[in-house]
């Protein structure tokens, strides 16, 4: 079992991520939180020209790992753009992305977006996007859902883990930016960093991003490998992710004060587009809950094991 992702794909990672710096970095949020509808024309051109959409993350393993790459440098930049739920798209539904549903109120941050959506939940049950409702902070609405097969069983790792990839994109960026804050920052003629109650409270949100990278490989590995327990992985990775996030987001904002909550600091704009992949398909109690139900007596295999 080799963990690290390939050459060819963490190069590909770094020039998405010097791609959509010079597309507008931060601002690209920005101005979509300002007019979603925008969101294809701000984003969609760069998405083109990396040939995002030639990758094959379904039947290619070193096309999933370039997709993993590139959905872990769009939660660099906190994109505003559902990367995984199209990457995740499948061969045999007329669809432009696949959304993973849960809960008796289905929803997705596609608002802005004109695009025909696919779902799946932790079942296997597939279904088409009919309608929209009200619209929530983050891009999201609630889904109209029309049943469609039970065909998704498949499909269901994939679209867990790589918005999985997409949210420790953001907890990189979240812990760079407070280290170089509190590099920054002095108290009692000192940087903040060297402060021993600094360094401990870095280092358990360090521990945790650092857990969470190499539970993402493993849950590639699983899905390339067609292993039986994909699923199992997938569900392990999004719980472990939706954790780390709470403790990563938690000290980084104790670190930054009150400027973190505020519009003119990027944690604040990852902190903010982080809820959605906290939150959706389920949150934590719902991830436990399908991952008991999954893997019943028989337990977790692999790293989990």
């Amino acid at each position: 079992m080799i963990l690290d992702l390939s050459d060819d794909a963490s190069e590909y990672g770094r020039q998405a991520l010097h791609a959509f710096e010079s597309a507008g970095g931060d601002l690209l949020v920005v101005q979509a939180e300002a007019d979603p509808g925008s969101r294809e024309s701000l984003v969609g051109p760069v998405l083109d020209e990396l040939g995002a959409w030639e990758l094959d993350p379904r039947t290619d393993a070193d096309g999933l790992e370039a997709a993993a790459a590139l959905c872990r440098s769009a939660g660099h930049w906190a994109l505003p753009y559902p990367l995984a739920e199209r990457l995740a798209t499948p061969p045999d539904l007329d669809v432009d992305g696949l959304i993973a549903v849960g809960g008796p109120r289905p929803a997705a941050a596609v608002e802005g977006l004109d695009l025909r959506w696919g779902t799946v939940d932790i079942d296997g049950r597939r279904a088409l996007v009919t309608g929209r409702g009200p619209v929530e902070p983050g891009f999201v609405t609630e889904l109209g859902l029309t049943p469609l097969d039970d065909a998704g069983a498949r499909d269901i790792a994939l679209t867990l883990v790589l918005p999985c990839w997409t949210l420790l994109g953001m907890l990189d960026r979240a812990i760079a930016l407070t280290v170089a804050h509190v590099s920054l920052r002095k108290q009692f003629g000192q940087s903040l960093s060297s402060f021993q109650g600094v360094q401990f409270q870095l280092t358990d949100a360090e521990v945790e991003r650092s857990g969470v990278d190499i539970l993402a490989k493993h849950a590639l590995w699983s899905i390339a490998t067609d292993q039986r327990h994909a699923v199992d992985d997938a569900l392990a990775l999004r719980m472990s992710a939706i954790e780390a996030a709470e403790v990563v987001f938690r000290v980084c904002h104790q670190l930054h004060g009150a400027v973190g909550f505020c519009d003119e600091t990027t944690l604040s704009w990852l902190s903010r587009y982080s809820q959605p992949l906290r939150r959706l398909p389920f949150g934590l109690s719902a991830t436990r809950d399908h991952l008991t139900r999954t893997a019943g007596r028989r337990g977790l295999s692999g790293l989990y094991s």
